[in-house]
C-alpha cells in the first residue's frame, strides 16, 4: 500500500474528469436501459477510439482540444448512421450495433498491429489511464460535456482519456443500480452511486498502484451492487412493518 500516492495534484484531476463524465451519462444511461439499446454505447465508444488511433496512424498525435474533436466526431458519425439504420432497417438494428462494434475493434487490431507500441495504446484506450488527466485536460472535457447535455436536452455522445470500457461503465453501471428505486430517487441516486465509485476506484488505484480504470469500473459495480442490495433490504423491512 503506498499512502503517499492519496495526492490531490494526481487524484483531484482524474475524480473531477470522471465527474464531469457522469454529468452526461447518468441521464443518458437511464434513456438506454429505457430503451433497451445497451450495447449502442459500447460501439459508439469503440468508433471514437477507432478514431484517435487512425489519427495516431496518420501521424498525428492529438491532444487535448484535437482529442476531444477527433473522439468526438468519430462517435457522431457512429450516432449519426445508427440513427440512419434504425430507421431504415429498425428489426436488425440491435444486429447492425454489434457489427458496428466488432468491425470497428477488429480495424483498431489492424491499425496497431504493425506499431510496436500499439498493443500499449490500444491498452490505454480500452481500459483507460484516468490519472493521467491533468487541470489542464478539463476545460476542453467540460465544454465536451455540457455540448452534448445541451443537445441531449434539446434533441432527446461524447471522449478518448477515459477508454471504452470506463466510459460504458459510467453510462450502464449506475443507472442499472437504481432501475427498481422511485423514478423521483434515481438520478440522485445514480450520480452518488457514480461519484463514489469513481472516488473509491481511484483511492484504491491509488493505494496498491493498480490500473485505475479497471478498478474504477469494479468500484461501480461494486458500489451500484451494494446500493441495490441496501435499498432492496430497506424496503423489504418497510414492508414488513
Amino acid at each position: 500500500m503506498n499512502i503517499d500516492a492519496l495526492s490531490f495534484d494526481l487524484l483531484g484531476p482524474a475524480f473531477c474528469a470522471g465527474l464531469l463524465v457522469l454529468l452526461t451519462h447518468v441521464p443518458l444511461g437511464r434513456e438506454v436501459l429505457q430503451r433497451g439499446i445497451v450495447f449502442i454505447d459500447l460501439a459508439i465508444a469503440q468508433v471514437a477510439a477507432l478514431g484517435l488511433l487512425a489519427a495516431g496512424a496518420a501521424g498525428w498525435e492529438p491532444h487535448g482540444w484535437e482529442m476531444q474533436a477527433v473522439a468526438t466526431l468519430a462517435a457522431l458519425s457512429a450516432a449519426v448512421l445508427l440513427t440512419w439504420t434504425e430507421r431504415r432497417w429498425e428489426q436488425v438494428q440491435e444486429a447492425l450495433i454489434g457489427a458496428l462494434f466488432v468491425l470497428s475493434a477488429s480495424a483498431a487490431l489492424i491499425l496497431v498491429s504493425r506499431d510496436p507500441h500499439g498493443g500499449e495504446h490500444l491498452q490505454d484506450l480500452l481500459a483507460g489511464q484516468i490519472l493521467w488527466t491533468a487541470w489542464s485536460d478539463l476545460p476542453a472535457l467540460a465544454i465536451t460535456m455540457l455540448l452534448i447535455l445541451a443537445v441531449w436536452n434539446v434533441f432527446a455522445e461524447r471522449t478518448g482519456r477515459l477508454g471504452v470500457y470506463l466510459v460504458f461503465s459510467s453510462l450502464i453501471l449506475p443507472a442499472l443500480a437504481v432501475r427498481s428505486w422511485p423514478a423521483r430517487n434515481q438520478s440522485a441516486g445514480a450520480w452518488m452511486i457514480g461519484a463514489g465509485g469513481y472516488l473509491l476506484g481511484l483511492v484504491v488505484s491509488a493505494l496498491y498502484d493498480l490500473p485505475p480504470g479497471a478498478v474504477v469500473v469494479w468500484s461501480l459495480a461494486m458500489l451500484g451492487l451494494a446500493a441495490n442490495r441496501c435499498r432492496r433490504y430497506h424496503g423489504q423491512h418497510l414492508n414488513k412493518t
